[in-house]
This record gives structure tokens, C-alpha cells and sequence, in this order.
């Protein structure tokens, strides 16, 4: 009999009590979170560790024309001072195989932030005075920050040497002229979304310690640890098995943590100095330390008849991707191909651009290029009802796509989505109470007493959001599980491995469900994530529960079948293992005990890879494509109270309607909803970063808003169950969608509610600033 295991690995969360697929056990790791016990990357600690730090520089655009490290090496406790001329290998990394973007500035810096030098001492405050003491001479340069002027002229405004656009996508659907000869009412309109931030609460940060076989241990949070290592490897000049990552504690992610922020920079100082290397980020340096999402400006034409049926859109979609591409190639595909959402127009001339400036960098967030299309498109769907005087809702539903219809790359939508029907849903929720003026709280200001009343009109408005999910456009996106099952301390126990990223989306969680579920056993041990086992991909694209859900349901059917066979082999039957179904169930104490006497000491133990269906670039000219694995849909209701005197908004309901395919844990499913909309409130009415000149003027907590408990309403949720053939379980992913149509709601109920002012509406930029609404009341 194999003996209990007393100790766990670092970081290893067992997950305790029952709970399968479709019920909501605790999360393992909430509790520790809530009583501040649980250790992120920040809390990483070892004797003899360095402290690194990283120079950055103060300038959107410029040369450096001198640098010189001698004063900094000088201060006692300074252990090294690194620039681009220490790189061990190449100089340049990042995302979707681009490498455009230098471990540290090669002569010339293209962001405000960019990382020039690294530092390690044996105090955090020893490095910062070296990096003070370094000097630089600047030959300061006029920065490119229009993005409409490098669409205009790429070859004139060119941050990179690749030209100043990152990608061009058309789509071409019909025949416009067709579409203008049926139109009644021509509609068209400018629109803008700001440089929103991940804000997450845990900065960068992470411990990278040297190795015995010259290779680094690194512990860092992040999202995809086998992509950091692919290209880490080849910037330090180490191979793949001289690295090994353990994902440490994520205080949050949304995307900002799936390019590089400090790994290769910390593994440079270990490298270098012999010594284990932290660094932590402190709030000022994570705004410049990670991407941003993209600021969009936008241009809309829709031609609709009299019944409301749009029959053409003429659409141009600029992203302004900062001075490297990150993630902006695939960003632009999203917003093209995802450019007037969930609804059936006949043609259709769309024009999306990623652009290089010298803004700060932007990549993934949270909704990933469909969150600016999405405020966009529905601010439109408004417009259309107002213009032909028809219900917004009502609108919205007769251009509806469902099942067997096309999106704009002319992919069949094949599973079900009742969109006409979630309208109708989101339409019908109670509405919240009237406002009672007798509590100030009640009101916009709330207790700083700016109004009692006066001037304050309430809106209703609504938007919806298609979101595709997992990654797109041909990637061959797939994820690793290995299984193991065997007794410890007289009981079975199942052991589940995945390099998959908890980042705060519970997937620890899910993991064990499904492993209980398939395996019928309640004990169920999650190893902590590293790259010991293959690639689980990404943490974003609200993906893993797809994915590696996928590839930890295969692994346990793996298993599953090798236990069947090892019953029939030993007993020539399957006694007593309660088997229904083909699955081992095991909710008595009697076939617990068959199944602890049937392996023994036996070990099982399997890995799987799982793949979802092939999907298909966009067409470079038409933009069609079967680009999406999976398309998700969330509807929202927002009611807002809005003083139009002073243009203050109270969010009074964000009510959503949302079809998940399949409840894999509510209690999890309900806090994706609750985050998504609360980033989609933040977009519309403060989160913004504000750069000038291309320098970031609110890199704090104190200058960049985010919503607190105080800003978020109580909300509504109806969730939908209506499975995908072709995903497990029939689950759609859930943690996008939620994000993109909140965003729009919003904007509409202000909208509404200045409309019922009596003003004239012109808001078309989020965030809704207090003087757009006084301007349209």
C-alpha cells in the first residue's frame, strides 16, 4: 500500500470537499486570498537574494547619444549594471513570433517607459539610487502619436523600420452599391475608445534563481509560461531544459501579464551576478511594465431601410498598437472580423489598422479588439432605432444573427444563439426602484452632497456583445493535462498537472470538478503549474476552461479506461466499481473500498493533449475565413441615474443575460460576470490612461479610476445552457463577453437620459467625461 504523502509540492492547492461539473465547490485558494494568506510573486523571498531594478527612460521618442554606468557601479551593495550590450544572445523578443521589441533600448528609445538599464543590489533602495546615478545625454525627437496620420502616410510616420502599420485587414461581403441603391436612411458617425488598463493588483514581479547546471529556476506570474520560455531562451542563450518556471501567486491578469515584463530581465542579474534576482514593480512602473488595450478611433456608415433592416456597412477601425506589436496582429483580425457584431448585414466594407506610434505599447486585454468594435457598433444600433423610430431593442433583434447564420467573415455561426430571444430576456428583468432623493447615497456624488435631486434623470440602455473564444485564424491552440490516480492513506487519490495559469479565474476549481467527475473519486490534489509538463497555452481568450478543461477530461477518460481494464484483467469483470455509464463512480464507502483494492499500489497515470476543431486564416482581400472556434454572446440592461447639470453618473442596474453553453461551477461563472461588467462600467464612464505627447500623465491609483464596491450595482443574471457540439461539456467560454457589452449599455442609458433632458445627444467616446454629458444636455 503506497503510504499518505504528508508534504505538498510549493504551491501545490488541494482542493477539499465534493463538487463536480455543474455544482460550485469553494474555491481552494479563496479563503487564503481573503485573509491576505495567500502568497503572490511580490511575496517571493530567499536568502542571499539581489533586488533588481530597471531605468527607464522619460521620453516617448529619442536617441541616446551617451550612456555611461560608472557612478552607479561605484555605490557600495551595487552588484551589476547591465545594458543591451550584456544581453547574452538576441536583443529582441516578442509576441506572435514579431522579435521586434529590444530587451533593452539599442541606441534609441520609442516609449515613454521603454527599459534602458538593470540594476541589482542588495536592497531595493541601493538600486534605485544607481539607477539615478547613471547619465544619459538624449538627442530628445518629435514623437508620432496621430494614428489616423501614420494610416494616412505610413511611410512618412514610421516608429518601426517594418513601416508604420502593423497589419491591414479588409472584408468584403456583397455588393455596396446594391446595398446604398436599398437604403433608406444613411446613418454614419465617429467614434473613439480610450487606452484602457488591466489594473490588475498584483504588479510585476518575480524570483529567478541559478541552478547547479547553469541553467535558471524562475518563479514569476504570468500567463502562458511556455511561450515566456520561448522567448527567454534565446534572449539569454539558454536552451529549453536549463529552464525551468513555476507559475508563483497572480494578483490578476486580463491579458497584461501575456507579454514579458521583468523575466528576462531578472534572469540577465542572475545570470550575471551568480545570485538569486527578485524584482517587483512598485504601482508608477506597472503602467509602463506592461501593454494597455488599444485606443480605436472609428468611422460607421450604416444604410437602413424604413423597417429598420441594415443593408449596408461601411466601416474603419484604427488601433493605435504603440511602438511594438505585441499582440496587435491578431487584435486587428478580432475587431475586422468581429467589426459590427452579432448581426446579419448583406454588404459590407470594413478596414481595420493596427498602427505603430510612439504611445504607450498596447496588446491583449480583456475582449481583445471586439470590446472597441462592440461600443461602436451598438452605439450604432441605436442611432438606426432613433432614426427610424423604432425600439432599440426591437432593432437589434430583426438583425439578429442564430444558428446558420453568417457573421461578417461569412463563418456559419453552428451551435445555438438566441440572440432575439436574450433581448427579449434582458428587456423583461424588473426594473430597479425609482430614486429616493431622501438618501444622498442614492445619488450621483453620492455623500459629497452635489446634488439633492436636481437636474438628475434616469436612462435605460442596452448592449450586446459576440466575443470569439479561444485563440483564432489557423493557431494549431491546444493544452496538456497529465492525470495520475492512486491510494494514499487507504483512499484514492487523483493528482491533476497542467501548466495551465491561475490568474483568479478559479481553474483550479474547475480542474478538480472534472477530474471527480470523470474519475468518480473526491479527493482530488491540483499540482502546482510549471513547465515540467507540455503547454497548456494561454490564460486569456477565455480559453482554459475550453481547452485545458478539454485536455484534463481527456486524461481522466485515459485513465478511466485503463482502470476498466485492469478490473477486467484482474477479476474478468468490473466488480464492484460502480461503474455507470463506463465511468468509475465511487460515493460509497464499498466502492471506495474496490477500487483501493484494485490498484494498490499501482499507479496510473496518463497524458493528454487536447486540440479544438481547425479554424482558418482571414483572407487577406475578402476577410472571409472559419477564422473563430467558438462564438459567446452576452446581452446587457444598464440604468443609470444621471445629473445632467454637473454630468455625474450613478449606475443604478447592469443587469446581463449571458449563454455559457454549460454551468460548469455558478458560483465561479457568476464572479466572471460580476468582473467583466465591472470593466466594462470602468471603460464607460473612468478608466483612462491620458498620455500627452506620448508621455503617460496618471501612471497611479490616485489618477486612473477604477470602479470600487461603491461604484458597482447589484445585477440581475439570467444564464443560458445552450450547449456547443463541439466544445466539453458544451461549455462556452464565459469571462470575455460580459466585458464588451456592459461597456455600450452604459453609454446608452446616459444617452437616453440626457434624451429625456431634452438635450442633444453627441457622446461617442468612452470614458463618458461629466463635460460630454453637459455638453448633450
Amino acid at each position: 500500500m503506497t503510504s499518505a504523502r504528508t508534504t505538498r509540492f510549493p504551491g501545490e492547492v488541494a482542493a477539499p470537499g465534493k463538487g463536480g461539473v455543474g455544482e460550485s465547490p469553494l474555491r481552494p485558494d479563496g479563503t487564503l486570498k481573503v485573509k491576505g494568506e495567500f502568497a503572490y510573486s511580490s511575496d517571493l523571498w530567499i536568502d542571499g537574494m539581489l533586488w533588481g531594478a530597471t531605468l527607464r527612460s522619460p521620453h516617448p521618442r529619442a536617441r541616446i547619444l551617451r550612456l555611461d554606468i560608472g557612478p552607479a557601479l561605484k555605490l557600495p551593495g551595487v552588484h551589476a549594471v547591465l545594458t543591451h550590450e550584456d544581453v547574452p544572445g538576441r536583443k529582441m523578443y516578442g509576441l506572435d513570433h514579431t522579435w521586434d521589441q529590444p530587451v533593452l533600448a539599442i541606441d534609441e528609445v520609442r516609449h515613454h517607459g521603454e527599459p534602458i538599464a538593470l540594476v541589482a543590489a542588495d536592497h531595493p533602495e541601493i538600486a534605485r539610487r544607481a539607477m539615478e546615478a547613471i547619465v544619459i545625454e538624449w538627442e530628445v525627437l518629435e514623437p508620432i502619436t496621430d494614428p489616423l496620420a501614420v494610416v494616412a502616410d505610413p511611410e512618412r510616420h514610421k516608429v518601426q523600420e517594418r513601416g508604420g502599420i502593423t497589419r491591414y485587414q479588409p472584408v468584403r461581403v456583397g455588393d455596396m452599391e446594391v446595398g446604398r441603391a436599398l437604403a433608406d436612411v444613411v446613418i454614419a458617425e465617429d467614434y473613439e475608445v480610450g487606452i484602457q488598463d488591466q489594473a490588475f493588483l498584483g504588479p510585476e514581479s518575480g524570483l529567478v534563481v541559478p541552478a547547479e547546471d547553469g541553467g535558471l529556476d524562475f518563479y514569476v506570474a504570468t500567463q502562458w509560461m511556455h511561450w515566456d520560455l520561448t522567448q527567454i531562451g534565446p534572449c539569454l542563450d539558454l536552451p529549453e531544459d536549463k529552464m525551468r518556471m513555476t507559475l508563483a501567486g497572480v494578483g490578476g491578469a486580463f491579458g497584461g501579464r501575456e507579454d514579458l515584463s521583468m523575466q528576462i530581465h531578472a534572469g540577465m542579474l542572475a545570470l550575471y551576478t551568480g545570485k538569486p534576482v527578485k524584482m517587483m514593480y512598485n504601482r508608477e512602473e506597472s503602467f509602463f511594465g506592461h501593454v494597455h488595450r488599444h485606443p480605436a478611433q472609428m468611422r460607421y456608415e450604416y444604410g437602413v431601410t424604413r423597417a429598420g433592416k441594415i443593408v449596408f456597412a461601411k466601416v474603419r477601425i484604427v488601433l493605435d498598437g504603440g511602438a511594438y506589436t505585441s499582440a496587435t496582429l491578431n487584435v486587428t483580425g478580432n475587431a475586422a472580423s468581429l467589426a459590427v457584431g452579432p448581426y446579419e448585414i448583406p454588404n459590407l466594407e470594413i478596414d481595420a489598422y493596427g498602427v505603430y506610434t510612439n504611445n504607450p505599447p498596447c496588446g491583449a486585454m480583456r475582449g481583445f479588439g471586439a470590446v472597441q468594435a462592440c461600443f461602436a457598433h451598438e452605439s450604432m444600433m441605436d442611432k438606426i432605432a432613433e432614426a427610424v423610430g423604432l425600439d432599440p431593442v426591437h432593432v437589434r433583434q430583426i438583425n439578429a444573427v442564430s444558428q446558420g447564420s453568417k457573421i461578417a467573415t461569412g463563418q456559419v455561426v453552428h451551435a445555438p444563439m438566441p440572440m432575439a430571444e436574450m433581448l427579449g430576456q434582458a428587456r423583461d428583468m424588473p426594473l430597479p426602484a425609482p430614486l429616493d432623493v431622501a438618501d444622498i447615497r442614492n445619488l450621483p456624488g453620492g455623500a459629497s452632497q452635489t446634488t439633492h435631486g436636481e437636474g438628475v434623470v434616469r436612462g435605460i440602455g442596452y448592449g450586446v456583445g459576440i466575443k470569439n473564444i479561444c485563440f483564432s485564424e489557423g493557431f494549431d491552440d491546444y493544452s496538456t493535462a497529465r492525470v495520475r490516480l492512486e491510494v494514499i492513506g487507504g483512499e484514492p487519490v487523483a493528482l491533476v498537472h497542467t501548466a495551465a495559469a491561475e490568474v483568479g479565474q478559479g481553474l483550479v476549481t474547475v480542474e478538480a470538478q472534472i477530474a471527480r467527475t470523470e474519475l468518480g473519486v473526491e479527493k482530488v490534489t491540483i499540482h502546482p503549474a510549471d513547465n515540467q509538463v507540455g503547454s497548456s497555452g494561454s490564460s486569456s481568450a477565455s480559453r482554459q476552461t475550453y481547452m485545458t478543461g478539454g485536455a484534463v477530461k481527456a486524461a481522466c477518460e485515459a485513465v478511466r479506461m485503463r482502470v476498466l481494464a485492469l478490473a477486467q484483467g484482474r477479476f474478468g469483470a468490473t466488480r464492484g466499481l460502480g461503474l455507470v455509464g463506463g465511468k468509475v463512480v465511487s460515493h460509497t464507502g464499498e466502492v471506495y473500498a474496490a477500487l483501493v483494492d484494485l490498484l494498490g499500489d499501482e499507479i496510473i497515470e496518463e497524458t493528454r493533449e487536447f486540440h479544438h476543431r481547425p479554424t482558418t486564416g482571414m483572407d487577406p482581400v475578402t476577410g472571409q475565413g472559419d477564422s473563430h472556434t467558438q462564438l459567446a454572446l452576452c446581452v446587457h440592461r444598464a440604468v443609470v441615474d444621471v445629473d445632467t447639470e454637473l454630468g455625474l453618473v450613478k449606475v443604478v442596474a447592469l443587469d446581463a443575460v449571458q449563454d455559457v453553453g454549460k454551468i460548469m461551477n455558478r458560483l465561479s461563472l457568476e464572479g466572471q460576470i460580476h468582473g467583466g461588467s465591472a470593466q466594462g462600467l470602468g471603460l464607460a464612464v473612468m478608466e483612462e490612461i491620458q498620455v500627452r505627447d506620448g508621455k503617460v500623465l496618471n501612471p497611479s491609483f490616485t489618477d486612473y479610476l477604477i470602479p470600487t464596491i461603491l461604484d458597482m450595482p447589484p445585477q440581475r443574471l439570467e444564464i443560458l445552457e445552450n450547449a456547443d457540439p463541439h466544445a466539453p461539456y458544451g461549455l462556452r467560454g464565459a469571462g470575455e463577453p460580459p466585458t464588451l457589452s456592459s461597456t455600450p449599455a452604459v453609454v446608452a442609458a446616459i444617452r437616453d437620459a440626457c434624451r429625456s433632458a431634452g438635450g442633444t445627444v453627441h457622446i461617442n467616446r468612452v470614458p463618458v467625461r461629466p463635460e460630454d454629458i453637459i455638453r448633450s444636455s
